[in-house]
């Protein structure tokens, strides 16, 4: 069972949200916050796999709220709910290393597979964040094209690559590919540093502006 502290200050979000992850049937929300400083506290006192925060909070946001998570309770994962208006806070978070950012309009079951995505490990963009991350990027922050950047990867990279965009977890790739979980870590790593980027999140960007994600 994968246990969850969800946190949004809108109570009707967290109804819908929480009903949403109740037909999951292996996801457990075990405590509601209101703000980023009691989902924080709820965190330390609850130890869940994921928490589930909105950016937009009183008293501590969201992402301020997942940096202080990140640093005290590394076991536990975060994954952003976040809206179309939101891409100034979309760039911070992709920035300071959220594991995932699900759209609260899109479809519900794209909380659930971000859930479960993030508890695993794994990255998980909702595609249409993602094309909106990829977008807002591509306009504040000229960079190479991706497709000049993951040349420099080898074939097999960047399928791996492919498959962290895809927002599939190192077991489950080691999994479609028949290889062990172990060479899928060090593939990671490697593409990680070929890329220059932190984290799972910032590579899956990549993956989906050079057009690596499988159909």
């Amino acid at each position: 069972m994968i246990r969850v502290v969800l946190a949004d200050d809108e109570p009707v979000v967290r109804f819908g949200v929480r009903a949403v992850l109740a037909t999951a049937g292996d996801v457990d929300v075990v405590a509601e916050a209101e703000n980023g400083s009691e989902a924080v506290e709820l965190v330390a006192a609850h130890r869940p796999d994921v928490a589930v925060l909105d950016i937009r909070m009183p008293r501590l946001d969201g992402l301020d709220a997942a940096n202080l998570i990140r640093a005290h309770h590394p076991d536990t994962r975060t994954l952003v709910l976040t809206t179309f208006a939101d891409d100034g806070y979309i760039s911070r978070a992709l920035g300071e290393g959220a594991s995932g950012f699900v759209l609260k309009t899109g479809d519900p079951q794209e909380i659930i597979a971000g859930v479960r995505a993030v508890a695993t490990g794994a990255a998980y963009l909702s595609p249409l964040v993602a094309r909106r991350v990829v977008d807002q990027l591509a306009k504040n922050r000229p960079r190479p094209g991706a497709a000049q950047r993951v040349q420099a990867l080898t074939a097999r990279e960047r399928e791996v690559l492919g498959l962290v965009g895809a927002g599939l977890s190192n077991a489950e790739i080691a999994g479609q590919l028949h290889v062990v979980e172990g060479t899928v870590k060090v593939y990671v790593s490697t593409i990680l540093r070929q890329l220059g980027v932190r984290n799972r999140v910032q590579a899956a960007i990549i993956a989906h502006e050079a057009g690596l994600i499988p159909g």
